[in-house]
């Protein structure tokens, strides 16, 4: 059975179920600046594997990771390209997610990533509230995969149903315009994804960004 918490006014009751949620492996639900996504503790395989299950996803699509602060990078990475630390420190938190490598040690499996990971900061007060909790997170958008991605909690409920455990309604996004994805897993950091964030503003940070 699941349960919704409506975050907007009073935030702690449901930023706590949720946090206990995760870390008992099940799933959550959470307003981020993009659109709703769906989240799963990170290190758990069974969890992410819940995830996505409920999207109808398989391991071929590899689920992003949100993280709570800059600091998490150098957690998780054996070493931070100087452009990712830089466009991390000029755009998180925000619509920016950087394909980086992840450190060969950690103890996670997010699908067939080839050993690389796309972590993004969130620009919102509560998915920061519970990643300061939790720690890393598997989250992807909170739609059935094919859908579109839900912009309001009702939405996200509709489409995912009782897989979710806890939802935490923060009200609807507003447009629903997706993060910009940068790789800097290569010599030149390329865009792989146009969204928030443009071209003109990373070459403001990182000239050589193509």
């Amino acid at each position: 059975m699941s349960t919704t918490y409506d975050v907007r006014t009073a935030s702690a009751e449901g930023v706590d179920a949720a946090v206990h949620a995760l870390r008992r492996g099940q799933l959550v639900v959470f307003r981020t600046d993009t659109v709703y996504g769906i989240a799963a503790d990170a290190f758990s395989p069974d969890a992410v594997g819940r995830l996505l299950e409920a999207k109808g996803r398989g391991r071929d699509m590899p689920t992003p990771v949100l993280v709570p602060n800059l600091r998490t990078l150098d957690g998780l990475l054996d070493v931070v390209p100087p452009a990712a630390r830089d466009l991390a420190e000029a755009f998180w938190p925000g619509a920016l997610t950087l394909i980086v490598h992840h450190a060969a040690t950690l103890a996670w499996d997010l699908g067939e990533t080839k050993g690389t990971v796309g972590l993004r900061m969130p620009l919102d007060a509560v998915a920061l509230n519970v990643l300061e909790q939790t720690g890393p997170l598997a989250v992807s958008s909170a739609n059935r995969s094919g859908l579109p991605p839900a912009t309001d909690c009702a939405e996200a409920a509709r489409q995912l149903g009782t897989a979710v455990d806890v939802y935490l309604d923060g009200g609807t996004c507003g447009d629903p315009v997706p993060s910009t994805i940068v790789d800097l897993t290569g010599d030149t950091p390329t865009v792989l994804r146009q969204g928030a964030l443009s071209l003109d503003e990373l070459r403001t940070v990182v000239p050589e960004i193509a």
